[in-house]
């Protein structure tokens, strides 16, 4: 008789190493007995890098996210060009070529995982910027978006960079993590080779105390063309840290010279730094709240603020004592930008309006209003740049040059000394008019997703940006394959339900303004499908795909493709590693996905699938991608079965078929359990008397995949068999409804049974009803 139970501690064969009956479709159910190496795959798993993909939708010249900073890059020459610098909240940066036509994308610089917070251009031809995710970056400026070198000096998001405009090579980086640093970038930038030997030529002349720390760590001295000492690791340069910066850092600003550095954060004062030993040289107090921008004079006597607490605030650093606050914003300042003399300041912030105060007579007026809070400003000639958290740029009139000729044009009002005066003014109805009311120049971006819902196929993904318009995406191919325009999101979510229940085997995020679609191992290794319900022609009824092995072979064919082209073939080379990608998991080369991932080296990365080489290795890919897509290796899986009682229906006549509790995959359909049934009726023979390989043995039920035609899938395309003239015609039910020959085992446990217990099918001929 057939046993639904073992004794503990005895493994089924066919969980023993080389033997492999997962495909079978209905097998007694065993409990597994937990193993050392099991533990430890399982504790491994929720400790592995992950892999991510972004997805583009057509134009990938634009920003899809807020755009957090800007710079300008001036160009002198007959033929010459001014080029414009973007970093959005999309983790790229770009750059446009401008004329007086509009702006063009020329390059888009993709290598953060995250946010791109800030950036700033030094030394002519050096774009350096700053993400959340924790890392500083130095690219080319004027190359195809090539980055130059990674910094991972920083344990929290870098969130503001500041330049030296006189010494190309200084900067300085802020972040949450109460760290401030000071970079050499020509001492930073030399490989890590000649780092060492320069420090070995250096070493003698350094004074005692650097040696003896050279002679008892792995740390050296090393001097730069800036006259700075810094201290070389093997592994590298390591920059000056501020000491004694306490909280998060949110603006940084750097004289000419690179001498002095000013910062401001969460602490609500204003530090001074001596950028040759990162030591504290002032600190200034007065605002309330955080302090969000910093702007200092060429002669680096003056100082301005902006704050969370709504102020502008003028400090002379020889007295170290505030001499002027201006209260023009009636909520937080984030953006600050002085004119060349420094006689006027453009801010911008959460208030969205953008104000140019005189500094001496404290005279205000309103440029212009955006429609999104204010990010940062950047002049450029007569104008300015504004970055908001929209995705697009606008450029502004500004007067630079001759800022009176805008007091002339508008009313203005005298700035307050309180934090409350604006808004007073504001609640007495003197609000005032703006300037401005069309930007000069528009840059732009494409609306940013904002809502999403994995449709229960795991297949499609139904999403909603900025401008309304509701889109179904197939990410296993990385395109959209309907825009419904701009409709109700919930009512199409509801006209898209299916009953059907596939595994979660991928989660979603739209935190970079488009869809991210992340696996991880093993769960992202869990969901199956038929390959015909799918659209994969060719193919046997019972042959079954998995959905994420698939995708990464998608997301994986370019650089499979050049890998083999440089290195000849790889992986496991046999018939059954198919390395074919199967249409419904090409991916676009119009749109074409990001890859967002981490190896064992490097820390995480962002190419386009298109721009990988095929050199990436195990040091750059997770090394569950690599088995997965080169050795067709895929980790163990758990709950890849669904257990079930099959009873006859209540009243019923028929015989009972089995007993004991069965096991077959989740997404087998309920035809198959039909054939089951019908062949043991007709046959009449006992139900212990059928084995894995189709022949009449005590212990199991068929499978998915039977050798035998006889009681196979295979049988009832093979062919009229003698016994098919008298097929009766039977169906099966749960909780008393009786089910669709098309419904998986784990759909009928989702919808119709809803029970935590096993599920309980029941069978019975039609002329039983």
């Amino acid at each position: 008789m057939f046993r639904s139970e073992r004794r503990p501690g005895l493994i089924p064969f066919w969980n023993r190493a080389h033997l492999d009956f997962s495909a079978c479709l209905l097998i007694p159910i065993m409990h597994r007995v937990p193993s050392s190496v099991n533990a430890t795959n399982s504790s491994r798993a929720r400790k592995e890098k992950r892999l991510m993909y972004v997805l583009n939708d057509v134009d990938d010249t634009k920003h899809c996210a807020g755009v957090n900073c800007l710079a300008v890059l001036k160009q002198y020459g007959a033929d010459a060009c001014d080029y414009l610098f973007t970093g959005s909240r999309d983790s790229t940066l770009k750059r446009w070529s401008l004329s007086q036509e509009g702006a063009i994308c020329y390059a888009t610089f993709e290598s953060h995982v995250d946010w791109v917070n800030d950036a700033i251009l030094t030394g002519g031809d050096k774009l350096i910027s700053c993400s959340s995710d924790t890392t500083v970056k130095v690219w080319n400026c004027m190359s195809d978006g090539s980055c130059i070198r990674t910094f991972n000096q920083h344990s929290d998001y870098v969130t503001c960079l500041a330049a030296a405009e006189k010494k190309s090579n200084l900067f300085s980086s802020g972040g949450l993590g109460g760290e401030v640093f000071i970079w050499d970038l020509e001492a930073a930038l030399v490989p890590i080779c000649k780092l060492n030997d320069a420090a070995e030529n250096e070493c003698s002349t350094t004074d005692n105390i650097l040696s003896s720390l050279s002679s008892n760590t792995n740390i050296r001295p090393i001097r730069s063309s800036n006259n700075i000492t810094h201290v070389i690791q093997h592994q590298g340069y390591i920059p000056v840290a501020a000491k004694g910066h306490k909280e998060s850092a949110y603006a940084l600003a750097m004289n000419d010279h690179g001498t002095i550095l000013v910062s401001g954060g969460t602490e609500k004062v204003v530090r001074i730094w001596d950028t040759r030993t990162g030591s504290k040289t002032m600190k200034l107090r007065g605002h309330t709240d955080n302090i969000r921008a910093l702007v200092l004079d060429s002669t680096f006597r003056y100082c301005l603020s902006g704050s969370s607490d709504s102020m502008i605030r003028l400090w002379d650093l020889g007295q170290q004592r505030c001499v002027h606050s201006y209260a023009v914003h009636t909520d937080s300042v984030w953006a600050l930008a002085s004119t060349p003399t420094f006689s006027h300041v453009y801010s911008g912030g959460k208030d969205r309006s953008i104000y140019l105060t005189d500094l001496a007579t404290r005279e205000s007026i309103l440029l212009c209003d955006e429609e999104h809070p204010v990010k940062q400003l950047s002049l450029h000639d007569d104008s300015i740049w504004v970055a908001t958290t929209d995705s697009s740029v606008h450029r502004w009139p500004a007067e630079v040059n001759d800022p009176m000729k805008l007091f002339q044009r508008g009313s203005s009002f005298l700035a307050g000394n309180l934090s409350f005066s604006r808004s007073r003014l504001s609640l007495e109805g003197s609000t005032p008019v703006p300037v401005c009311r069309e930007p000069s120049l528009r840059v732009n971006g494409k609306a940013a997703i904002v809502q999403h819902e994995i449709l229960n196929d795991r297949r499609h993904v139904l999403t909603k940006d900025t401008d309304g318009l509701v889109k179904l995406w197939e990410i296993t191919r990385g395109v959209v394959i309907e825009n419904y325009g701009r409709v109700s999101f919930e009512k199409k979510k509801e006209e898209l339900f299916e009953m059907v229940s596939i595994p979660a085997w991928f989660t979603v995020d739209t935190r970079l303004g488009s869809l991210a679609v992340h696996l991880e191992t093993p769960q992202c290794f869990s969901a199956e499908m038929y390959s015909v319900d799918i659209g994969i022609s060719g193919k046997p009824e019972d042959d079954k795909v998995n959905l994420a092995r698939e995708t990464l072979k998608g997301l994986l064919a370019h650089w499979l493709a050049m890998r083999t082209h440089k290195f000849g073939v790889d992986g496991d080379n046999s018939s059954e590693n198919d390395s074919m990608v199967y249409p419904p998991f090409e991916f676009s080369t119009v749109s074409t996905p990001s890859i967002v991932t981490e190896g064992s080296q490097g820390g995480p990365w962002r190419k386009k699938i298109t721009d990988l080489d095929g050199t990436e290795d195990e040091k750059d890919f997770p090394w569950w991608v690599l088995d997965c897509v080169l050795k067709n290796r895929l980790p163990p899986r758990e709950n890849t079965k669904c257990s079930f009682y099959l009873q006859p229906y209540e009243d019923s006549t028929v015989q009972i078929l089995a007993q004991g509790k069965l096991s077959a995959p989740r997404i087998l359909r309920i035809h198959k359990v039909v054939n089951y049934v019908v062949e043991k009726m007709v046959l009449d023979k006992p139900p212990d008397s059928i084995n894995f390989n189709g022949t009449f043995s005590s212990g199991t039920l068929p499978g998915d995949q039977i050798q035998n035609p006889i009681i196979g899938d295979g049988y009832f395309h093979s062919g009229v068999k003698s016994w098919q003239k008298l097929k009766p015609s039977v169906e099966i039910l749960c909780n008393n409804q009786v089910l669709s020959s098309d419904m998986s085992l784990s759909t009928i446990r989702a919808y119709i049974w809803k029970k935590s217990e096993d599920l309980i099918l029941n069978y019975r001929l039609v002329q039983d009803m």
